[in-house]
């Protein structure tokens, strides 16, 4: 190998399979250990062997348009797309929107489809591996995080007892369904309100702790399972959950809720809350 040193950059000469191969970088220094800071750019000419004239001499071919590429690029631009979505697999959803914003190129590398897929199934489920959704797996994620909180804001009004909330989640339909856990019925939105009203008014304040969430969003209605232990104790039986939305002029309202505790084979159950 072999260095000259120019007045803006180096020249460092390797001789490869009989070719020349010059390196040049934009630093003045020849190691790139001494820069000012500035990020050193490579641009390659080959001298090669049985070129034009004698001795010594051959056809120099500079690569300027792969020189101005290198420099205008960054460095997510010049990985490879599968090494590109599995670097953006480690941010979550705030990150990756933000990053989106960034510039053209980050835009382009955080909406892709791929490491939107990535993100769902890290934060969600891997059941719906196989699935193609219709407007892509950002879209497909955003509204599954949109069923999910609504989702959670269910748990978080009987919480609260907060009986307007209850009314406003529902959807105000003849239609509407509840059971409980205590098994009662209720259909029509003036019932299934007047149950709430009752589970809300005599029950005592609940603070479920949800585990295995899994939703399923298709246009126009959506459907979440669940268990729900009641406070922070595991050991007691769980209640296993299913709440179905639809969405109606771009919001969801649930339509049906149905609970009921889940038990091994052989017990008998203790007569379970109304609430869930």
């Amino acid at each position: 190998m072999f260095t000259f040193k120019f007045p803006k950059f180096s020249c460092r000469m390797n001789i490869v399979n009989g070719d020349f191969i010059y390196v040049l970088r934009s630093c003045n220094c020849a190691c790139g250990s001494n820069c000012d800071g500035s990020m050193a750019v490579t641009a390659t000419a080959r001298v090669m062997n049985g070129g034009s004239g004698g001795g010594g001499g051959g056809q120099v071919a500079v690569v300027e348009r792969e020189r101005q590429q290198v420099i205008g690029a960054s460095m997510m631009e010049q990985l490879v797309p599968e090494i590109t979505t599995h670097a953006l697999s480690y941010l979550d959803y705030p990150s990756l929107c933000r990053l989106s914003m960034t510039n053209s190129s980050m835009r382009r590398a955080a909406n892709d489809d791929n490491a939107w897929k990535a993100l769902y199934h890290k934060d969600f489920t891997m059941e719906q591996d196989s699935i193609t959704p219709a407007n892509g797996w950002k879209a497909y994620y955003a509204a599954t995080r949109a069923i999910v909180n609504i989702n959670q804001h269910f748990f978080d009004i009987i919480r609260d007892r907060s009986l307007p909330e209850m009314g406003r989640l529902w959807l105000n339909a003849d239609y509407v369904k509840c059971i409980h856990a205590s098994g009662e019925f209720f259909t029509g939105y003036s019932g299934v309100l007047g149950s709430w009203q009752l589970a809300l008014n005599w029950e005592p304040a609940v603070n479920f702790q949800v585990r295995d969430v899994r939703s399923r969003v298709l246009p126009g209605v959506a459907w979440v399972t669940m268990k729900a232990y009641v406070g922070m104790e595991h050991n007691t039986h769980p209640m296993s959950m299913t709440n179905v939305f639809e969405l109606h002029n771009g919001q969801w309202f649930m339509v049906h809720h149905h609970s009921s505790v889940m038990l091994a084979d052989g017990e008998v159950a203790d007569q379970p809350p109304m609430l869930g």
